[in-house]
């Protein structure tokens, strides 16, 4: 399926190539000038590589790495140079490119935003990581939902951060939107391991999409990423997996259509569209109704865990973050 990383091309074929990047160590503006000119060369690299790829992907915290600073001189905006220079990067190799900022907020907290630039420059995908990876990120919670956009070669993408990966309901949004091919970024470290790799395969089958998956790599003299570069096949079966090279480039071809394919055609195992059809087999086009009582209770404002008054654990204070009196208000 993955025509040997994508050296044999298929027509409906599109093309990954996910970085493994090594874990940079960002603190001043010169530093972070010098990584974002860094991830545009391996925009180059990923094209030298494989001319025929058709999207590169950096895991998320590219141009920041693992410090969680939220000094202000350090943060990016939405137009800002950094981002510019991955459009311009985009443009001049004629490739779609999957990028992670820590974006300035005035509101609050900075953002931990990702985006998916096309091949002209233009930006397609902008999305905030919904779950910060509490306690030990201080981020501000995404308010902009999870946007799916077209992608090259009947492609149809969403885009989970890190965390946003560990939540069911996150990779079910995505396919519930349209998205055939769910992108996953990371910066973690090897203790999640074995989560990462049972999460990406979970999300594929339980939504038959594709899920196409990288970490950072290497070490910043503090933290040690794990690699991990990662595509999974709508089945649930990886197609590639990567390791622990810093700065390696792991490459699979996917085939959107046959999602496309499958989601249309599976009876057995079409779990995304047996949630909403319960039982059609007994009852003419299957139960509607919602039975689930946490979905119930968190439209209404109301999800409450059995033991939510026991939680020890419910703010950053024992990773130096001083504890928030700031209610979230989502915006209307």
């Amino acid at each position: 399926m993955s025509g040997l990383g994508g050296l044999n091309k298929s027509p409906h074929g599109l093309v990954i190539g996910l970085v493994q990047l090594q874990l940079p160590d960002v603190g001043t503006p010169e530093q972070l000038q010098a990584q974002t000119r860094r991830v545009c060369q391996l925009v180059g690299k990923a094209r030298r590589q494989s001319p025929v790829m058709d999207l590169v992907v950096f895991p998320e915290y590219c141009l920041h790495g693992l410090s969680m600073s939220t000094d202000p001189a350090i943060m990016c905006d939405r137009n800002g140079p950094e981002m510019e220079a991955f459009q311009q990067a985009c443009r001049e190799h004629d490739i779609w490119g999957c990028f992670s900022i820590m974006e300035h907020n005035p509101g609050g907290n900075p953002y931990n935003t990702g985006v998916i630039i096309d091949n002209t420059g233009e930006v397609r995908l902008f999305y905030r990581k919904l779950h910060p990876w509490v306690p030990v990120e201080p981020w501000e919670p995404g308010n902009l939902g999870i946007p799916v956009c077209d992608g090259p070669n009947g492609s149809r993408l969403s885009l989970a951060i890190c965390h946003d990966g560990m939540f069911p309901e996150v990779a079910r949004e995505c396919a519930y939107k349209g998205a055939n091919i769910m992108l996953r970024t990371a910066g973690y470290t090897s203790p999640i391991r074995h989560a990462w790799k049972i999460t990406n395969q979970a999300n594929a089958f339980c939504n038959l999409m594709v899920t196409a998956n990288v970490c950072l790599a290497g070490s910043d003299g503090t933290f040690n990423s794990m690699g991990e570069g990662m595509v999974v096949n709508f089945d649930g079966q990886p197609i590639v997996e990567g390791n622990g090279f810093a700065d390696e480039i792991i490459t699979a071809e996917v085939r959107p259509d046959l999602v496309d394919e499958a989601r249309i055609h599976w009876g057995v195992e079409n779990n995304i569209y047996q949630l909403g059809h319960r039982g059609y087999v007994a009852v003419k086009g299957g139960a509607t109704d919602c039975p689930y009582t946490f979905m119930q209770d968190m439209v209404r404002g109301q999800y409450h865990l059995p033991w939510d008054d026991d939680v020890k654990v419910v703010d950053g204070r024992d990773f130096g973050f001083p504890s928030p009196d700031r209610e979230y208000q989502p915006e209307q």
